[in-house]
């Protein structure tokens, strides 16, 4: 029998009834989209959490099979909308090893500047976002103002503010714009002094402290049971990033520094995004000062008319903003993939809730929602 204590004063009786079964979603502010999630609560207590995804699903990987390689980049653009620029490098890395073909030096760089500048406005939505679950408005106001200096330096390149089409397989869309590169600095600069101004009002608050410190515990077997990956599993110790482990672009030849904490709680997951931030605005001034130093060249290749990839397979992974994305693309020698199996980040990051919520206080779900770091789209493709 299931059981429900009810209070009736001071002489209390436990009193037999059923669990209280909670929907949470689909369509609540906690959590980050078209998410549900069935929760059976003890009292003010979670005893079971059941993520229930799919309410955004729009069969992008089927699609991946009546587009054609220039197509298939738009709609791998689109699953984590906060990284647009990212989601679409897996795809064009994939088809470049299967052509075997060498992208020219100044798109590789630019690739790279693109992806880190990408990385800082994912952050920077989460560390703004974050907050304001729990109750504070201020921070919000600040890392928006960022963003926006951010993402007028994309939009200028590529003529979107989300979804930018700027890849293309053999380099990049066209070249950059006369000055962009002195802009880009200005921009890194102006964005990095207003850096501790975020850092200086959130983390030493003492609310935030008391709702995040010690709340949603992650450890390090659990992380790998599930195959959570990026900011959340470096928070709790898994020194991981493939930027450095197992580079691609340009990354090699920069000093990637790997951002870990221990704690593996909601403060520890704020403080690595914090620090990826600062991380990715450094990358990006030396990616600057490369492409300044490059001599004048290609940024793409010419490519037929009709595009089609050897027969052939191959599995390219990417260190998007969120995790590790993987990109799995089979071909029977057609101008379109016979298959694309996308591996996104934030679908771990939330089946690993089931573990993580039982035993917390429904208050605290907010504060654990908020600091797994997930984007809907990118759960259900």
């Amino acid at each position: 029998m299931e059981e429900r204590v009810v209070g009736i004063g001071a002489g209390a009786k436990e009193l037999a009834t059923e669990d209280m079964i909670l929907n949470i979603g689909p369509q609540h502010p906690s959590t980050h989209g078209v998410l549900r999630l069935r929760l059976t609560l003890d009292g003010e207590r979670i005893a079971t959490a059941e993520p229930i995804i799919g309410y955004m699903h729009r069969g992008a990987e089927k699609l991946f099979e009546v587009r054609d390689y220039r197509q298939i980049i738009m709609l791998a653009n689109r699953h984590d909308w906060l990284s647009g620029f990212a989601n679409e490098l897996g795809v064009v890395i994939a088809a470049e090893r299967m052509l075997g073909m060498e992208v020219p030096a100044r798109a590789v760089w630019t690739r790279t500047l693109l992806a880190e500048l990408n990385r800082a406005l994912s952050h920077l939505m989460f560390l703004g976002s974050y907050p304001l679950e729990l109750g504070a408005i201020t921070p919000i106001f600040y890392a928006f103002n960022e963003r926006e200096r951010i993402q007028a330096v994309m939009e200028e390149i590529s003529g979107g503010r989300m979804h930018y089409m700027f890849n293309r397989v053999g380099g990049l869309k066209e070249e950059l714009p006369a000055g962009w590169l002195d802009r880009v600095s200005a921009t890194v600069s102006a964005t990095r002094a207003k850096v501790p101004d975020i850092e200086n009002l959130i983390l030493g608050n003492e609310i935030f402290l008391a709702r995040t410190r010690g709340v949603g515990v992650l450890d390090r077997e659990t992380i790998m049971q599930y195959g959570v990956s990026g900011p959340i599993a470096r928070a709790s110790g898994v020194d991981l990033d493939l930027r450095r482990d197992q580079p691609y672009l340009a990354y090699e030849q920069l000093p990637v520094k790997v951002v870990t904490r221990t704690a593996g709680d909601c403060h520890a997951r704020f403080e690595v995004l914090l620090e990826q931030l600062k991380v990715s605005l450094d990358l990006a001034d030396a990616c600057v000062e490369r492409l300044r130093s490059l001599p004048p060249g290609p940024i793409n290749q010419r490519l037929p008319k009709v595009l089609k990839v050897p027969e052939g397979h191959t599995y390219a992974w990417t260190e998007n903003p969120l995790g590790i994305n993987g990109y799995y693309l089979v071909s029977r020698g057609d101008k379109t993939p016979w298959r694309m199996k996308l591996r996104s980040a934030s679908y771990s990051n939330v089946q690993v809730l089931r573990e993580m919520l039982p035993g917390h206080l429904v208050a605290d779900m907010v504060a654990i929602l908020g600091s797994m770091f997930f984007v809907v789209g990118d759960i259900d493709k």
